[in-house]
């Protein structure tokens, strides 16, 4: 049969006479009939696509359905991990070490019987809130402890004991001290091996002083046997540092040491880290004191607003850049990763002035203008002022 009436009216009338030949310009009726078929086949093959594209859909919908159901079931078998319950029976100590994944905690619980299955303690760390981490350092525990329990002291900053802190722009003087009251060993100890120049532990470009060779971060001081080991495992830390960074070998790298430590001292914002250090380059370059009252306050074994107006013009202190020309002979503070890489790489500018005018804020204006200069320090005495009579 026809695929259409217009077919079989094509295919059966008869004509009595010469065909007509069609206008000019114009298919005949057989191009017609092809031209037809053509859109039939099109509009066929567009309906087996659509429907070929739907079983797709359909089938990948149904594959979904089947993983989240596997999702589904996995959560079911999680919460049937063995667990103990209650706050646990006598007593140990447990020391998570700096960088330990989860899971390795998790095996270590278990090992020593605080939890009682590795599932557990994942599973209450994944309950806790999501802003919280496992602390390094050694903490007191119970074994036969609910995971629960332990996820809570284990992310507890203030339970951890044994790790030795250092944060950017603390003083060696500081962390000696923390280190003998953390580990135990005499602080005597950590002295004789400063007094005498770190040797076996400070490279040379170091000159025998600890100040800005001690990388900031978490030391499990509490494990060491002995000042030296932990000292040397602070000092490797940093230069292993300093490598990552790409400081420069040598005397290059105490020298960008120095003016980084000066920058961590001067200013609290990351922001103006480069300023600064491009300030004490500018003044370096012009052959100018760098007048630095956190230097100054080192060399004493002071902080900044201790200073008097004697102490700032007394020239016996070699760390006293307000009269003494150059940089200052040692770092004066253990610089963080933001400091030393402005140090290296300062912003262009021409300020060789800089006050911060807001100590709350840390807001910071730097000139290369006296005039300038003088406005931002009344600013400053305005605010100083201010919060003095409040």
């Amino acid at each position: 049969m026809a695929e259409s009436l217009h077919d079989f009216f094509d295919d059966h009338a008869q004509w009595t006479g010469p065909i007509p030949e069609p206008p000019s310009g114009q298919p005949s009726r057989r191009e017609k009939r092809k031209q037809r078929k053509a859109k039939n086949r099109k509009r066929m093959r567009i309906i087996i696509t659509t429907i070929i594209v739907l079983a797709c859909v359909i089938g990948g919908g149904y594959a979904v359905v089947r993983t989240l159901g596997n999702i589904n079931t996995v959560e079911v078998q999680r919460t049937t991990a063995e667990d103990y319950e209650g706050p646990g029976d006598g007593s140990v100590s447990f020391t998570i070490e700096s960088g330990q994944s989860s899971s390795e905690v998790a095996q270590n619980l278990v090992k020593e019987g605080i939890v009682k299955s590795v599932g557990a303690f994942t599973q209450a760390l994944a309950a806790s809130k999501k802003d919280v981490a496992i602390q390094p350092g050694t903490f007191d525990l119970k074994y036969h402890m609910s995971a629960a329990s332990v996820v809570a002291i284990l992310t507890d900053p203030t339970k951890a004991s044994g790790y030795l802190v250092v944060t950017p722009g603390e003083r060696m003087s500081k962390i000696i001290k923390q280190a003998a009251q953390i580990s135990g060993i005499d602080s005597e100890e950590f002295q004789n091996i400063v007094d005498q120049g770190g040797q076996g532990i400070l490279p040379e470009e170091a000159q025998g002083k600890f100040e800005g060779w001690i990388e900031p971060g978490s030391y499990n001081v509490k494990s060491k046997h002995s000042a030296s080991e932990i000292l040397q495992e602070m000092v490797h830390a940093r230069i292993a540092k300093l490598d990552k960074l790409g400081v420069p070998a040598g005397t290059d790298r105490e020298r960008i040491l120095i003016i980084a430590s000066i920058a961590e001292a001067e200013v609290n914002k990351a922001e103006y880290y480069g300023k600064v250090a491009r300030v004490i380059e500018n003044r370096l370059t012009q052959n100018m004191t760098l007048g630095m009252d956190s230097t100054v306050a080192y060399g004493l074994g002071i902080q900044t607003l201790d200073l008097t107006n004697a102490q700032l013009q007394d020239a016996t202190n070699p760390y006293n850049t307000r009269v003494n020309a150059g940089l200052p002979p040692t770092p004066i503070s253990m610089p963080g990763d933001n400091a030393i890489q402005a140090a290296m790489d300062p912003p262009a500018g021409d300020w060789i002035y800089f006050v911060t005018v807001n100590l709350q804020t840390g807001e910071t204006k730097f000139t290369a203008d006296k005039d300038q200069f003088e406005e931002y320090v009344a600013e400053y005495k305005a605010y100083e002022q201010q919060h003095a009579n409040n």
